[in-house]
C-alpha cells in the first residue's frame, strides 16, 4: 500500500473533529460540539471503494479544542495498518464566519486542506480539498461514547463514500481511578 494514500486513511480520520459556523449563537454552538469531541478517540476503519477496497486500519486520536475564545480543535495521534503506524494531526480554527484547517500540512504537501464546513446539531459536514480531489467528511456524534465518519469523494456529479470509521471514547484515566478517603 502506498505511503501516500496511508498518509490520506488517517488525515481523513483526524478532520473527524473539524468544521466551520456563522453568527455568534453558529459560534457556540460549533463551540459545543468541539468540546463534546474533545478527548481520546480510537477505533476500526475499512477503505470501502477504489484500489484499496477491503483495507483496514485503526485510528487512536487526541482531540484538543482551541483554546479561549477561539473555536475549533488541534488534533494528535497515529493511524495503523497492519503493523505500520503513521502519525497523524489537524488542526482547524475559525477565520471570520467560516474555519480554514489542514491535514498534516496540508494540500500544498503531503496532506488535505480543510475548505468548507458546517456544524448542525450532533454531525459536521467537512470540505476537503487536495489538487483536484474534492470530498467530504460526515462525522456523527452517536453518543457521548461513539462517533461514526464517512469520507466521500467527487466522481463526476456524485459523491461516492471511500472511507468508513468507527471512533469509540477512551476512558480518562481520572475518572476511572479509585477514591480514596
Amino acid at each position: 500500500m502506498s505511503s501516500r494514500l496511508f498518509k490520506l486513511i488517517g488525515g481523513f480520520a483526524a478532520l473527524a473533529m473539524l468544521a466551520p459556523v456563522g453568527p455568534a449563537d453558529a459560534a457556540s454552538r460549533d463551540r459545543k460540539f468541539f468540546e463534546q469531541v474533545a478527548g481520546v478517540w480510537t477505533g476500526p476503519g475499512e477503505i470501502v471503494a477504489g484500489k484499496y477496497k477491503g483495507t483496514k486500519f485503526t485510528c487512536n486520536l487526541t482531540g484538543q479544542p482551541a483554546s479561549g475564545k477561539a473555536t475549533g480543535i488541534k488534533l494528535d495521534g497515529t493511524c495503523r495498518v497492519g503493523v505500520f503506524s503513521q502519525p497523524m494531526s489537524a488542526e482547524i480554527s475559525q477565520v471570520g464566519s467560516s474555519y480554514e484547517g489542514q491535514f498534516l500540512d496540508g494540500a500544498e504537501g503531503k496532506g488535505l486542506d480543510i475548505v468548507s464546513g458546517q456544524v448542525s446539531g450532533d454531525k459536521v459536514v467537512v470540505g476537503l480539498n487536495r489538487a483536484k480531489l474534492d470530498g467530504a467528511m460526515v462525522a456523527r456524534i452517536q453518543d457521548p461514547t461513539a462517533m461514526n465518519i464517512t469520507i466521500s469523494v467527487k466522481v463526476e456529479d456524485r459523491m461516492i463514500p471511500v472511507i468508513g470509521l468507527r471512533l469509540n471514547r477512551q476512558a480518562d484515566a481520572m475518572a476511572t481511578g479509585a477514591i480514596q478517603n
